[in-house]
């Protein structure tokens, strides 16, 4: 058997604006909720810019009460220079903590389990194409009007 003890690097932190969630209702998934991304900032130690307001999260509370995201929009460096972001993961809780969140309401990150697996896209021979080139993780924060995430570089 083989084992795998991987070291991460910290890449950015990006605290991601959000308008109120549009609850699509129940679907086949579970409820259905899209929470429109309207902007925010980012920044590392080798990259640093804005989110550039249009996305969103489409996101479902499965049946077992782990809500599942899928986030999509475009980061702009500031230098210019456009990524696009893909990022998937989940958050759970105690029900009394998940209702809070659905709520708005602000909850200690230490009190519920919010993990991402990002993808990026930058443009080939641009200084950001080592995000196009390493697994990465995010640890994410939800607060009622942002989503505060970190991202990890798997080493």
């Amino acid at each position: 058997m083989t084992t795998l003890d991987a070291a991460t690097e910290f890449a950015f932190e990006a605290r991601v604006s959000v308008a109120t969630p549009l609850v699509v209702g129940q679907s086949s998934h579970g409820l259905r909720r899209v929470v429109p991304i309207t902007g925010g900032t980012f920044e590392g130690p080798n990259i640093r810019g804005r989110v550039i307001g249009g996305g969103a999260d489409w996101q479902f509370v499965r049946p077992d009460g782990v809500l599942s995201v899928e986030a999509h929009y475009t980061l702009e460096t500031s230098d210019g220079v456009l990524i696009v972001a893909t990022n998937r993961g989940i958050r759970r809780a105690s029900p009394e903590v998940m209702a809070r969140l659905a709520r708005g309401e602000p909850a200690d990150p230490s009190e519920y389990y919010f993990r991402t697996t990002p993808e990026f896209e930058a443009p080939l021979g641009s200084p950001y194409e080592w995000l196009n080139q390493s697994v990465f993780v995010g640890v994410a924060e939800r607060r009622p009007d942002a989503a505060i995430i970190r991202f990890y570089r798997v080493l």
